[in-house]
């Protein structure tokens, strides 16, 4: 359990955070604010030389995914998340795009023709693109402020030799105002310096040279400042985000799901479900969680882990019911979208097959 810790910058949104060992969860240190979570990842620069698009152009376009799909189909899909495309250059026919490539990015040195879908639509196609990745730089200091060091991180900074401070792999574990957990991230910490913290006595600033695992975009940064306060207290409070920061709220709603213990409601019980808002995926999902588990619940975030959902230990029981309210707009904007390959299918079609088979009977109001 992460200790109550007094300082940073007032209450509100800042949450509370500990610095753990990996391999035993020795806790190194807890503070109440880190500097260097919230920046903007490494992102790659695409030409696409010879681009049609498919329908209206995607000048100034911002999406949440967008899979490049090999026309000659001789390799997989890939993804570029967090993409915008910046137009087309005055003099060439390319499309630049910008965004961050997932973990695998295209095969090295793919020159050919490939189309592009961000799920719901086809973008458009160019016969070949190049690739150019940011300048490697070094990673940005993540400072622990505030923070109270254990013994273990005590006799570290004592011995101050470059073994000792080294920490190796550990997990900084985010919980809200209130204490409870929220998330966590991977580091790969090495201590560069520490000094006595202005936050109170015994207290010192910890910068670590890092490796950030997943650090946090500009654009979710108000969402993580709304949950660091604590769960919403009223259902829907994410209907008016993008889709962009609808995502990185149920990624937020899933991590901190996944780390509850859930008690598993009575067989038969009646769950109503407010559709109104439901106009891309994440939003399918988040008021699902809310139906099932209230105000910022969780129950699934895609279609695997809403069977697992299904099968206990996430607040239900079967059988029941849910009364779907509104579905119609989940069934205009979901009922025609795309896999990662470009295939078509029914999402909401595939989702109430799947809560039918896990003893969910749904009925529409």
């Amino acid at each position: 359990m992460i200790p109550t810790v007094h300082g940073g910058r007032g209450h509100g949104g800042q949450g509370r955070y500990a610095l753990t060992e990996s391999e035993h969860g020795h806790i190194w240190g807890v503070c109440a604010e880190v500097e260097g979570l919230f920046r903007e990842p490494r992102r790659a620069t695409y030409e696409l030389f010879g681009w049609v698009p498919d329908g209206a152009a995607v000048r100034g376009w911002v999406g949440c995914r967008v899979w490049l799909v090999p026309e000659d189909r001789t390799t997989d899909p890939w993804l570029l998340e967090d993409a915008e495309s910046l137009g087309q250059r005055s003099r060439t026919d390319a499309l630049v795009l910008t965004g961050v490539d997932d973990c695998m990015g295209p095969p090295e040195g793919y020159r050919a023709p490939v189309r592009l879908h961000d799920g719901y639509r086809w973008l458009g196609s160019c016969r070949e693109f190049t690739r150019v990745l940011p300048e490697e730089q070094a990673a940005p200091s993540l400072v622990l402020r505030g923070l109270s060091p254990g013994d273990r991180l005590r006799q570290a900074l004592a011995k101050g030799t470059r073994r000792a401070l080294d920490l190796d792999e550990a997990w900084l574990e985010i919980r809200d105002d209130s204490g409870e957990p929220l998330t966590d991230r991977l580091l790969r910490p090495r201590v560069r310096a520490w000094r006595r913290s202005s936050h109170g006595p015994d207290l010192i600033d910890l910068e670590l040279g890092d490796e950030l695992d997943r650090p946090v975009p500009g654009y979710a940064r108000p969402v993580w400042d709304r949950w660091l306060v604590g769960p919403p207290e009223a259902p829907g409070a994410w209907a008016g985000l993008d889709t962009r920061q609808r995502e990185a709220w149920l990624e937020l709603v899933r991590e901190r799901g996944c780390r509850l213990q859930h008690r598993d409601g009575p067989a038969g019980q009646l769950y109503e479900l407010d559709g109104r808002h439901i106009t891309d995926e994440p939003s399918l999902y988040l008021a699902l969680g809310e139906a099932v588990n209230g105000p910022g619940g969780y129950f699934g975030g895609c279609v695997d882990a809403l069977e697992d959902c299904l099968r206990g230990n996430f607040g239900y029981t079967g059988p029941a019911t849910l009364r779907w309210r509104d579905v119609a707009a989940a069934r205009e904007h979901l009922s025609h979208v795309l896999n990662p390959e470009g295939e078509p299918y029914d999402l909401v079609s595939l989702v109430l097959e799947v809560l039918t088979e896990g003893r969910m009977r749904v009925t529409f109001a």
